[in-house]
């Protein structure tokens, strides 16, 4: 007999550095993605965070996004398949608009950004988690492709993209040690891609024996 219960999606949290290629494996793993960078807080914030002994806002401090907003999103795409998700442009640091993100009856989606790791904890007591990455390039290797992916975007002003990279340079070893410390695995890209795959394969089994 067949039941046709829905079975409800789960997510795997894809974080590490800015510029260590979370986006392209992401899309190079063909399942829907909830782009965790469009919680960011705007710019008028007034609770945004400084950089130190600077007047530059400290977008690489979890407090410059809204976590309560993106774990929201993600449990009801989980258990809905549809979230509304702000439109966020980074060069303007404000949200644009919103849109309609859909799983389209996948079982499982990817939530990636920088801040990924610091909602491990939440999504996993709500049920909803199904793995945790780390992509690690090294600090280098990391510098150039961000430099690179900023400035061909226009995300920010030079001198701040430069500022920016730099202290995030000498910061990549505690940033990757403090995702890992909560809860995501640190990995290269085919390590990511081949954890991916096998999660994938375990909600499909279980919608398979719902059936």
């Amino acid at each position: 007999m067949s039941l046709h219960l829905p079975v409800p999606a789960q997510v795997v949290l894809l974080c590490g550095p800015s510029g260590s290629g979370k986006s392209l494996v992401a899309a190079r793993s063909g399942l829907p993605v909830l782009r965790l960078d469009d919680f960011y807080k705007e710019a008028d914030d007034p609770t945004l965070p400084l950089v130190a002994g600077s007047s530059d806002i400290d977008w690489d401090h979890p407090d410059s996004w809204d976590a309560d907003a993106a774990v929201e999103a993600v449990v009801r795409l989980c258990a809905t398949g549809s979230t509304p998700v702000p439109v966020y442009d980074i060069a303007l640091s404000a949200r644009t608009g919103e849109e309609t993100l859909r799983t389209d009856g996948m079982p499982l989606f990817i939530a990636e950004g920088v801040f990924a790791a610091e909602i491990v904890d939440r999504c996993r007591e709500r049920g909803v988690l199904a793995d945790a990455l780390c992509l690690t390039r090294g600090p280098f290797t990391t510098f150039r492709r961000r430099f690179l992916r900023d400035l061909r975007e226009g995300r920010k002003s030079v001198p701040f993209l430069l500022r920016r990279g730099w202290r995030l340079m000498r910061a990549e070893r505690s940033i990757v040690a403090r995702q890992v410390s909560l809860g995501a695995h640190p990995c290269d890209r085919d390590e990511a891609l081949g954890r991916l795959g096998a999660a994938a394969v375990g909600p499909r089994t279980r919608q398979r024996t719902a059936a």
